[in-house]
């Protein structure tokens, strides 16, 4: 293989021969071509341009040179951003000249000038490029943003402040987990219907945590609950936010709504209950199988009456705010039952009789 000629050679032997590429006739071009391209190493259409003067042969900068000055500076970003407790680009941005300056005057740093102007030149959006690579191996790669379902789209969203003057019928849905300290492998689950207008709670314990399950367990309860179910209300989970549950809400006729996501306060009233209720009878051990599973039911069942029946708790009427201070009035405290009892429902499924 012929070995690559000289920079300055190349420039001399195409000054001695563009003169006379372009006086000369079609078959001398074409020899003198096949020879440039012979000597020079150039592709064909490359060295037309050079013959006609369209194409300067190349500057005296060397790539190699370039990137070894690339690879100092990067090098010296990477140890600043890890003396600056790996920040962000527009922070350690800010930060480059004072660091620069106090790391070199204690002998942690030593910069060529040239190689510190091109470190303090650099943007932000350049920084946040050149540490990509070394950004992915400290941190992970960025995990990409979970796009909503096509339940979840369809589902309307209610707040805290869209329950007022609601009637029975309406409830909040949540899960209750009982995994103990770890949440790996399958455990026992309580689901957890709470009515907004009344406080009346129902709970049903599920062995998994499963789709079908949940539409099952809240057809059973629709069948216990002394006032027709009207709506559910749920959180973000992908146990609510799913064909199975959306379906079933579109056949019962029953109004199918969410909370905002991160905020519980949407769903107050069985947030309350999950600790009330639920966390106070069975605690925060690991529950696992179907006897465990057996066992809660009946547990639920025992104490079913006696917390819609003798369990009174308190129901916000009205807020007021004084300056920075916000006061909250309730209502008397009553039992579910009562407030049913109130609002003359009229009982199915329960004989009334204390």
């Amino acid at each position: 293989m012929m070995k690559p000629l000289r920079l300055e050679t190349r420039r001399e032997l195409c000054a001695a021969i563009a003169e006379r590429y372009r006086a000369a006739d079609r078959q001398s071009k074409k020899a003198i071509l096949d020879e440039f391209v012979k000597v020079t190493g150039y592709h064909r259409k490359s060295a037309i341009r050079i013959m006609k003067g369209k194409q300067v042969v190349e500057s005296k900068k060397s790539p190699i040179g370039k990137r070894i000055h690339n690879a100092a500076v990067d090098e010296a970003l990477i140890v600043l951003w890890e003396a600056a407790d790996r920040i962000c680009r527009k922070r350690l941005k800010a930060l480059l000249p004072t660091l620069v300056e106090s790391m070199e005057r204690h002998g942690h740093l030593n910069l060529e000038e040239t190689i510190r102007e091109r470190l303090l030149s650099l943007s932000a959006a350049t920084i946040d490029r050149r540490l990509a690579q070394v950004r992915v191996k400290a941190f992970g790669a960025r995990r990409k943003k979970l796009t909503l379902n096509r339940v979840r789209k369809l589902v309307a969203v209610k707040t805290f402040a869209d329950w007022e003057k609601t009637r029975p019928g309406f409830m909040e849905v949540d899960l209750v987990t009982h995994s103990g300290p770890s949440a790996s492998g399958s455990f026992v689950h309580t689901l957890v219907l709470t009515d907004v207008a009344s406080g009346w709670t129902e709970r049903l314990a599920l062995p998994v945590r499963e789709q079908s399950l949940i539409v099952e367990a809240i057809t059973a309860v629709s069948a216990r609950l002394p006032f027709p179910l009207l709506g559910l209300d749920t959180d973000n989970d992908s146990a609510f936010m799913n064909d199975t549950l959306w379906d079933y809400c579109q056949q019962k006729g029953l109004e199918f709504t969410r909370r905002r996501a991160y905020r519980k306060n949407d769903q107050a009233w069985v947030e309350q209950k999950n600790g009330a209720v639920v966390r106070k009878l069975v605690g925060y051990g690991r529950l696992e199988g179907l006897a465990a599973t057996a066992a809660l039911r009946r547990l639920y069942e025992a104490s079913r009456l006696y917390v819609n029946f003798f369990q009174p708790s308190f129901k916000l009427k009205f807020k007021e705010r004084e300056g920075s201070k916000v006061r909250k009035h309730y209502q008397a405290p009553e039992t579910p039952f009562r407030r049913l009892m109130q609002r003359d429902v009229s009982f199915r499924h329960v004989k009334v009789r204390i």
